[in-house]
């Protein structure tokens, strides 16, 4: 049964706005490097929302980020998730899980995607408690006051937002 699985599952998505990259993040895309041969990141790319960073940065910093990882890469994307996954044939969506709410919200959307593509299936990852505190929108606020969070990001992403917000 696994092998059966394993061998149609090939490529997941693993999508977000990713605003920042946290080491959360991370963590989901180094676990389902582990189980999937092939992994896309998927930086959602909303045209009506101005980001903190825009969507070339986010891209940088999560290359940056994954570049140990075999078989991940990095896009951009405005598309409707299943969308997005049959344009480049993925099977399967990633999402990872830091607390109820959150199942909650990834529930509603996991059965909606099975509506719409009932040949994607979609795989939840529980946060690693070390992380499962952090979101973008914490380190954002955190760093919008001036305090670090180099322990939720990687240094490229903390230099980042330490420039961001000194000017």
């Amino acid at each position: 049964m696994y092998d059966e699985f394993s061998k149609e599952r090939q490529h997941a998505v693993y999508s977000g706005s990713f605003d920042p990259v946290t080491l959360g993040h991370i963590d989901i895309i180094r676990r389902a490097a582990e189980l999937f041969p092939r992994i896309t990141v998927a930086v959602g790319h909303h045209p009506n929302k101005k980001g903190l960073f825009s969507i070339q940065e986010r891209i940088a910093f999560l290359m940056d980020a994954v570049a140990p990882f075999q078989g991940v890469d990095v896009m951009a994307t405005d598309a409707l998730m299943v969308d997005f996954c049959r344009s480049i044939q993925a099977t399967v969506i990633i999402r990872g899980l830091r607390s109820e709410a959150d199942f909650a919200y990834e529930m509603q959307m996991a059965a909606i995607n099975r509506e719409l593509a009932p040949d994607i299936e979609t795989v939840f990852l529980l946060a690693n408690r070390d992380t499962m505190f952090v979101s973008s929108s914490v380190v954002r606020e955190l760093a919008s006051y001036g305090h670090s969070v180099d322990a939720y990001v990687s240094h490229m992403v903390a230099d980042a937002l330490r420039r961001l917000f000194q000017s």
